[in-house]
């Protein structure tokens, strides 16, 4: 029989579709013996999974709840095939992007910071400040107090699952959707990442939605960040090393632009770091997957995979193939 190991931290009902004729067996990351397993679903957060590891025997398929799966292979070697969960975050994950943008241009961090101060007053600080990060001097009437997503141009960096999802999400704003992937195809027309220079200028949104690779690393960086338009937003929804952080918080710090993070590098923001006070910036602790449904959709991903495997099919999310 199957021997399947699951986070104990997990409500077991969530393991009801699951393939009856394997033995489930719950893992604490405070295991202090040595369990036989054939098949490893690890604890979503990786500092749990990485203590239970050690103690893990036999291991064939990990079957990540996660999209991402960065650290999996160092950890369990590669003489283990590793599936991660494909398309079990791309709504969540497409949620957060999309109230990341509408905070920002709806400027919801400084309404915030107003409702604490109980200074309605406070509303004509706004005017001013949409002028400062954007460069948009006009005497304008009625006093701008807030922006439109509907008409700006977005660049997607990133068009897998959830790249297509957030896209999804924007089509009702009726604005211009320019696409960036590993390599360049059509229909819809999506540019490769060579071209990503060239497009920057001609965005007022742009959201990254990558995975983290060596490729990808830094892959937005001071010069990126000085192509970007004045007043421009950077939502950064994928990994925080695909940005330089210490050329982001310049950027931020002289007005160029503003952000909304739900990742950061480093992970997790330390106290005191200068990200935390940087103007027009919206930060979020890596929460963009954390919803109700979010162990239930990734384990019935893991359900099929297991499925697949256990009759001997191709799986369908590998990233990474036992050799």
């Amino acid at each position: 029989m199957l021997r399947v190991g699951y986070p104990a931290t997990v409500a077991a009902e969530l393991f009801n579709d699951f393939p009856k004729d394997i033995e489930l067996i719950a893992i604490s990351d405070k295991l202090d013996h040595d369990i036989e397993i054939d098949v490893w679903i690890p604890d979503p957060y990786s500092t749990r999974a990485m203590r239970a590891w050690p103690h893990l025997r036999g291991v064939k398929l990990v079957l990540a709840m996660m999209a991402g799966t960065e650290w999996i292979p160092g950890v369990v070697g590669p003489h283990v095939t590793i599936c991660n969960a494909h398309g079990a975050h791309n709504i969540s994950t497409a949620e957060w992007t999309l109230s990341a943008i509408l905070a920002m241009l709806k400027h919801l961090p400084f309404y915030c910071d107003l409702q604490s101060s109980q200074k309605w007053t406070r509303r004509f600080e706004m005017p001013a400040r949409y002028a400062a990060i954007t460069g948009d001097t006009r005497p304008l009437y009625p006093p701008v107090m807030q922006e439109e997503l509907t008409g700006k141009t977005v660049l997607l960096v990133g068009y897998g699952a959830i790249g297509k999802e957030i896209e999804r999400m924007l089509t009702p704003f009726d604005l211009k959707m320019l696409r960036v992937a590993r390599s360049a195809r059509d229909n819809p027309r999506v540019h490769a990442v060579s071209d990503l220079d060239s497009l920057l200028p001609q965005a007022q949104v742009v959201v990254l939605i990558l995975p983290r690779t060596k490729e990808s690393y830094h892959l937005i960086g001071s010069q990126q960040l000085a192509l970007m338009q004045q007043g421009a937003l950077l939502v950064n929804a994928a990994r925080g090393p695909i940005v330089d952080t210490d050329a982001l918080v310049a950027a931020l710090q002289s007005g160029r632009i503003r952000a909304a993070l739900d990742v950061t590098d480093p992970e997790p923001l330390p106290e005191g770091h200068p990200l935390w006070s940087c103007p027009n910036v919206l930060i979020t602790p890596h929460v963009g997957g954390s919803t109700p449904q979010f162990a239930p959709r990734s384990l019935r991903t893991a359900a099929g995979e297991l499925r697949r495997y256990m009759r001997g099919e191709s799986l369908q999310n590998v990233v990474q193939k036992a050799i």
